[in-house]
């Protein structure tokens, strides 16, 4: 039962981390990436791909960086990730590869560590690509607010940025920390503070991490928010919900349900499950500000958030108001569509770009 209810943290953490602030995105091309509330630079140059290559642009559209990678991802802390064949390695800003492509995968870089795997071993390297915690870990999290959660021995604990375990390993689950606590399960969700102790039972089957001073939690299949004392202060009545963002968070109102085919690429169909509500958009007391009415809606990133109505996606403000009407993909749509700044990177016909805040098309798939 408890493996279960791993597999499902681990599902929704991935969810989570598209999001809440980053996302991983556009197939081979990933405009940011990043973890829970995990903030990544932008730089000014966007991945964007060309002739089956990816490069990066600048706000205009034009490319900067050449079309030569399989797969590209943000800037964070002047460095990218890019995949070179079947490795992992960064470019500087002038598209200079400055650590030459040897992980089986690597991670953005945070607070000056990335996360980079060689054999299914996980370590940490520095901007120049030396390792500063040699790969040993089973599994492993980015660094925020100087600690990075690490599995030993099938266990979570954490360790800090010259690789000294601080916490003992001892949870079937661990997130990185945000605003000062750290989300965990040890047979129950609970949140940690920074020397380990256990500060909030959340008593309930799933919990995620702290955002704007509220964490979601799901009580008897429904998800509200608790604060940093514990105590509920937005019900459990959602049938799903994501991080507050700017303010407000997306919600959807029931939890009713039922199943739907999706054709995939491949031309196979596989059966989806379909909440049958709306969603909306509620501030920190519950109450909806954007009335439920979208089929899909994401968290607000720049002061804009990208909802789905009829199978396309568009653009709406604060007040809800559609700035950008509808016209976008909608398929896979929770991989991208979210500004950064001031570009959202949307499909057409299955082909990437990027467009401006007025929905101006600056760089289209070519």
């Amino acid at each position: 039962m408890l493996g279960h209810k791993i597999m499902k943290k681990v599902l929704l953490f991935c969810v989570a981390c598209m999001l809440l602030i980053p996302f991983w995105g556009c197939k081979s091309v990933r405009p940011s990436e990043g973890g829970i509330n995990q903030k990544v630079s932008h730089c000014g140059l966007f991945p964007a791909r060309s002739g089956g290559k990816c490069g990066y642009i600048d706000t205009t559209g034009t490319f900067v960086i050449k079309p030569q990678f399989d797969e590209a991802y943000a800037f964070s802390d002047g460095l990218a990730r890019v995949k070179i064949g079947d490795k992992e390695g960064y470019i500087d800003m002038t598209g200079k590869v400055v650590i030459d492509p040897r992980f089986d995968h690597a991670s953005f870089f945070s607070q000056g560590l990335a996360m980079v795997d060689i054999d299914g071993k996980k370590g940490y390297i520095d901007t120049t690509g030396s390792y500063v915690i040699r790969p040993q870990f089973g599994g492993a999290w980015f660094f925020s607010e100087g600690l990075a959660p690490v599995k030993i021995g099938g266990k979570w604990g954490y360790i800090d940025k010259a690789g000294r375990i601080v916490i003992t390993p001892q949870f079937d689950w661990a997130e990185s920390f945000s605003e000062g606590l750290a989300q965990a399960t040890i047979d129950d969700e609970v949140y940690i503070d920074k020397t380990g102790k256990i500060v909030i039972y959340a008593q309930s089957e799933m919990a995620m991490s702290f955002s704007e001073g509220l964490a979601l939690v799901m009580i008897d299949g429904e998800w509200g928010y608790i604060d940093k004392r514990g105590k509920i202060v937005i019900k459990p009545k959602f049938g799903r919900a994501e991080g507050f963002s700017e303010g407000l968070a997306p919600v959807i109102n029931g939890d009713k349900w039922h199943i739907e085919d999706k054709v995939e690429e491949d031309g196979t169909i596989s059966k989806i499950v379909v909440l049958d509500g709306k969603y909306g958009y509620i501030d920190k007391t519950g109450s909806f500000v954007i009335k439920p009415q979208f089929d899909g809606a994401r968290s607000f990133s720049e002061g804009l958030a990208a909802v789905t109505i009829g199978g396309k996606c568009g653009f709406i403000d604060k007040t809800g108001k559609i700035v950008i009407d509808p016209q976008f993909d909608a398929s896979d749509w929770y991989s991208y569509n979210t500004f950064s700044g001031g570009l959202a990177c949307v499909s057409i016909d299955g082909k990437e770009g990027y467009i401006d805040k007025t929905g101006k098309i600056v760089y289209m798939e070519q």
